[in-house]
């Protein structure tokens, strides 16, 4: 049977939305390639509200990072977590600047704490430090305009 009733979006704080974001393993990183914006879902953990995923070589976002130089690059990175059943649930963007992490010390303590789930070899750790961080979370609403 569908579900027929109302759903709410509902703004987070930033410090909820981090929360959330580190809730889930799996999310995705949007960058422009091409001139075009690019989705790949990579794996993620948290360390210090910085999002970091592994990566290889030959990824485009090795080689736009390494292009800007320090700079990095701007991306933004989405992970959601919502219930098709019961069509609640959350949605987080983080945007922010994406630079390569290149002290041998923070490579290897990274490598240990995130496990790639590709069977590609991901030697490069990409570090996302975000400026703007959004969320949502999409709340049943009951027939009197309360949540339920």
């Amino acid at each position: 049977m569908r579900d027929t009733g109302r759903r709410r979006s509902v703004d987070v704080s930033p410090e909820e939305a981090l929360r959330l974001l580190g809730s889930v393993p799996v999310g995705r990183i949007i960058f422009t390639r091409h001139a075009l914006p690019t989705a790949r879902p990579v794996n993620h953990v948290l360390d210090n509200d910085d999002i970091i995923i592994r990566t290889h070589e030959r990824a485009a976002l090795v080689s736009h990072a390494r292009q800007n130089g320090g700079h990095g690059v701007v991306v933004a990175y989405e992970a959601d977590d919502i219930d098709p059943v019961s069509r609640t649930g959350w949605s987080v963007v983080a945007t922010g600047y994406c630079r390569l992490v290149t002290d041998p010390e923070q490579v290897a303590r990274y490598q240990e704490m995130l496990h790639p789930w590709s069977d590609q070899h991901m030697d490069h750790v990409v570090r996302i430090r975000p400026d703007l961080i959004t969320g949502v979370r999409l709340i049943a609403v009951s027939g009197d305009g309360g949540e339920s």
